[in-house]
């Protein structure tokens, strides 16, 4: 097994997280950066964007997605959304993954043989992006998990921190201490995922 397929396995989902991390705020923010600058966009277009959030902003993002989610949410059902939203919490902080629409668009009008595939190669980074920050940040055993809690979160988090309006949030990936590991994965069959030719 190669290195690179070791930290793939172990990228996992980690729920229990705690606020106990050895690295620093610079640190993580300098591994963050790095990563981002180094993966993959169309036509070098670099339209990820990502906004850091430590302490009490990280702790204000789930309080504002718990208060954006309670009228949306079943009475009965809330406590289970709401105690999910607090384990976020719990962590040392967020990370959230926009892309700059304004570059896609520019793009469009450039190309416009390709304009229609310029906002799936935008997503296309994104998810790029994103698995290769929580890659990095595993290696690191920094647990995360990765939630997508837009569009319903979309105007509070502009707001609250001055989103410019081209970037488009599409995920939020919570990290801290791992508290308890991940739980057993499990893998489809081969013969249902691959073919192979010669």
């Amino acid at each position: 097994m190669t290195e690179f397929t070791q930290a793939l396995k172990k990228r996992r989902s980690i729920y229990a997280l705690g606020d106990n991390l050895p690295q620093s705020q610079e640190e993580i923010t300098a591994l963050v950066k790095e990563v981002v600058r180094e993966s993959p966009t169309s036509f070098n277009s670099q339209t990820q964007r990502v906004v850091f959030l430590f302490g009490d902003a990280h702790k204000k993002l789930w309080a504002m997605t718990e208060e954006a989610l309670k009228p949306l949410t079943p009475a009965d059902a809330f406590p289970n959304t709401q105690a999910k939203l607090q384990s976020f919490a719990a962590g040392t902080g967020t990370l959230l993954f926009f892309e700059d629409m304004d570059i896609v668009k520019n793009l469009q009008e450039q190309f416009e043989l390709y304009a229609d595939n310029f906002p799936v190669w935008s997503e296309q980074a994104s998810g790029l992006t994103q698995a290769n920050v929580w890659t990095a940040l595993a290696q690191e055993n920094i647990g995360a998990n990765l939630q997508h809690y837009n569009p319903v979160i979309d105007e509070a988090v502009a707001k609250e921190w001055s989103i410019p309006s081209p970037w488009k949030l599409r995920a939020q990936l919570v990290f801290g201490s791992i508290e308890a590991p991940a739980g057993e994965k499990e893998y489809m069959e081969d013969s249902a995922r691959f073919l192979e030719f010669n």
